[in-house]
Parts: structure tokens; sequence; C-alpha cells
């Protein structure tokens, strides 16, 4: 459904209730929402819910989360951040938070703003601009695999081979990107975090003995770049405070460097290693052993765990798995959540008398089946209840057939019916997404849910 306002002005109507400027901490966003804190909440939940633009509103501690929709998302901070910027052009990029005259909700949600969510969002800001890219390569990964089968002659030619290069590109410097991002994410110069990953991935190391034993190119993937990109951006932090300023550009990214670099070989790669392979171990053990009541019991768990804001974390699961195997077991199964809360939807769209419901659903079905399933959550099913269970045991029995199937995925960032293009098995991924439509629908249509009334604005 095409949008009736421009982005300017849903980020002036955003900005009109949760401004002024140094009120708004941190403005960033994800693939479908607008996130962000703010010094003082002296606006409501129902106030941003109300905008024509905005599909729901999701508060996860201190922080909040506009679900906007894909690539809306983007385009509406973008245009928020200009208008921050116009507003108050000498105001500090993290303005002192407001001690006084906080009401109890807002000293609770700082209160649940714990370490450990704001590492989980720290790594999904890592990810989160990386994500184009392991799309596209994903998917002409997948397109290409599927030519190949049909036709192995292909697979011989040139330009078949140049297209299989270009498709494994991003799996290929994964390190160096993560490393870039992640240097960013913790305040240091970037480009230091991508020569420390392209260091711990150097083929000479292999030729290189330490302590008796040969060097590991790549070891410790992921997890060891993340690790030394944290230490290094504080070191060059410290670094800067205590060289003087006329050495300070050429020995500070010299020190930092040389530290770094020294950690990454003794402490990050043996840690990073141990991390990853226990990772890949224990996914693909659980799912080869566990089998259909794996998948159904991590699809089923799925959605809570997004409500909980957890989910950010197994975002790089998912790039590690990519790393070592060239394919995520773990995204096509918890694709079938998403799956299910389109079959719910669908079943609520035939049963209810409520217009307003049956626009939302309209509007959102569309991108839930393309994989961005939260306007049918939090606009759908969850407010009624009874649907997002239904919906919950959908997925759960569609990742019990990708289970079954041991399907994976070579990509991430995508899901729904695009992901089918990215999977080792597309015909067996589609038979588990039916799978999820059917059971969704089914139990929603058979369970019922307390129809609100044509007067009520909140579905």
């Amino acid at each position: 459904m095409e949008a009736t306002m421009t982005y300017k002005e849903t980020a002036r109507q955003i900005y009109d209730i949760i401004g002024p400027a140094n009120n708004i901490i941190n403005p960033y966003h994800c693939m479908t929402r607008l996130r962000f804190t703010v010094a003082k909440e002296d606006f409501t939940k129902e106030a941003l819910e109300a905008l024509e633009d905005v599909k729901g509103v999701h508060i996860s501690g201190a922080e909040w989360q506009v679900i906007l929709g894909p690539g809306k998302a983007s385009k509406v901070t973008e245009a928020l951040e200009e208008i921050i910027k116009n507003e108050e052009m000498t105001i500090a990029s993290s303005p002192s938070p407001i001690t006084g005259g906080d009401d109890l909700h807002t000293r609770i949600r700082k209160k649940n703003a714990t370490p450990f969510k704001e590492g989980l969002r720290k790594i999904s800001r890592i990810f989160t601009p990386l994500i184009p890219a392991f799309i596209a390569c994903g998917l002409l990964t997948g397109i290409l695999n599927g030519i190949a089968k049909v036709d192995p002659n292909l697979a011989v030619t040139a330009w078949f081979q140049l297209a299989s290069v270009a498709g494994n590109t991003a799996f290929w410097g994964l390190n160096i990107f993560v490393g870039l991002s992640a240097s960013k994410e913790f305040e240091g110069t970037p480009i230091i975090g991508g020569i420390l990953a392209a260091f711990m991935m150097h083929p000479a190391l292999s030729k290189i003995m330490l302590f008796d034993a040969p060097l590991t190119p790549g070891r410790g993937g992921i997890i060891a770049v993340i690790l030394i990109c944290f230490i290094a951006a504080k070191t060059e932090k410290k670094l800067h405070h205590l060289i003087p300023d006329m050495f300070d550009l050429f020995l500070t990214p010299l020190m930092t460097f040389l530290i770094a670099s020294a950690l990454a070989i003794l402490i990050c790669q043996p840690v990073g290693g141990f991390i990853s392979e226990t990772i890949g171990i224990l996914a693909t053990t659980a799912i080869d052993k566990g089998g259909a009541l794996t998948g159904f019991v991590l699809a089923g768990t799925f959605l809570p765990l997004v409500l909980l804001g957890v989910h950010q974390g197994l975002t790089p699961i998912h790039a590690e798995l990519l790393s070592r195997y060239g394919v995520t077991v773990l995204l096509p199964i918890l694709a079938m959540a998403g799956a299910g809360q389109v079959g719910a939807s669908i079943a609520v769209y035939t049963k209810t008398k409520n217009n307003h419901l049956k626009k939302t659903i309209a509007s959102a079905l569309p991108v839930g089946v393309l994989g961005i399933g939260e306007p049918l959550i939090y606009g759908v099913t969850l407010p009624l209840g009874k649907p997002f269970i239904c919906a919950c045991l959908g997925g759960a029995c569609g990742g019990a057939v990708i289970a079954f199937f041991g399907i994976g995925a070579a990509a991430f960032g995508i899901s729904g019916l695009p992901l089918a293009a990215a999977t080792t098995r597309p015909l067996y991924y589609l038979l588990g997404l039916i799978t999820a439509y059917t059971v969704g629908f089914f139990l929603t249509y058979i369970i019922g849910f307390a129809d609100p009334q044509e007067s009520c604005e909140e579905v």
C-alpha cells in the first residue's frame, strides 16, 4: 500500500511527539524499525501508534522501537536526523540524561536497560549495515545452485564461475566487513578494525610456528574479530589521552595495531575459536540429533524471544555458521515463525467484522509474506492474544518440517518467501512455509479471538 505521506513528513510527526532535539538520544534504524532512547518520556506510546505510517511501537528496556517497514525505516531515520540537526545545531551528540521529574515508568525502563541488552543492541548495529550485502550474495548463490542442478554443464562456463565468485564475495570478506563495522560501533577507527581482521585471516599465518604449533588463519571467525575490535577501540581511546598531541597522529594507530595484533593472536583467536567451534557444534548437533522436535521448539519460541529483544544475539551466530559451513541451519527454521503469523492473520481477516482491522491486515500481509513480520505481530496477532499463540504453533510446525529435511540457507537478513532462493532445498523450504501458513490459519480459525468493536482505534 503506497504511503500518502513523505518520509520527511513522517519524521516531522515523530519528532513533534518525541522532541525536542535534546530529548532524542542515538536514533538509528534496523531493517524495519526506527530505534531511539529519550532523556525524558513525556509522550505516550499511543501517540506514536496513531501516526498514519507507523505500523506499531515496541518498548524494550529504555529503547523505543517505531515499526515503519523495510526501506521506510532507513529513510525516515535519515530525515529525523536531519530535523534534529537543523532544529538545534549546537546540541551535544549525547545529551545529558534528565534526572528530575522522571515518572515511574521511565525509571523502570531505565532500570531494565541492562548491559546485556545494550550489548545485544550493539551487536545488532554491527551487522545491520552488512545485511544488504549478504542478501545480494546469498540470493545470487542460491539461484546459481539451482541453475547448476538443472543444467550441470553451465557450471563449467566462465560466466557462471564469475557469477559464483561474485556470490561468494560477501562471505570471503566477512571478517573484514565485521571489523570495519565493529570498530565504528565501539567508537574506534574503522580501518584499524579492518586491518586487524585482515591480519587474523592472512594466509601467511599458517607458515608461522608459535608455541610449537602453526597458527591458523581466520581462527575464531567473527567472534574473534568482534573481541579484538572492542579491545582495539578501548586501547585507542586510552592512547589518545596518554600520547602528546604532536605524536598522536603517528604513534596512536601504530601502538594500537601492535598491541591489538599481539592480543589477537594470543587471546582473541583461541577464545574466539573455542566459542565459534562450540556454537557450530551445538547448532548442528541439536538439529541433526533433535530433528523435527528441535525445529518445533526453536521456531515456536522465536517470536517470544523477538518480543524480549534477545533475538539480536542470534545474528552473529548466523554469520558464524555461514563463515564455517557456507550455510546457516538456524535461519530457515526461525523464518517459519513469521510464516505462522501470516497464516494466523489471514484467518483473522476472514473472521473479523472490523473494517479497520481488515485494512491493517491487507496492508501488512504483502510484507509479511516477504518476511517482514512486525506489522502483523504488533498490529494484528499480538494485540488479539490467541492468534499470536496460534501463529507461534504454526511457525513451530513449519520449523519441524525444515529441521526434518535439514535445510540450510546461504544468506541472512531475509526471511519469508524470498529466502527460498537462498536455501539448499527450495521445494522443501516452501513445504515448511505452507505448513506454517496452514497450521497458523486453521488453529486461529478454530480457536477464534475476541473481535474488536468497530469503534476501536487500536487492534
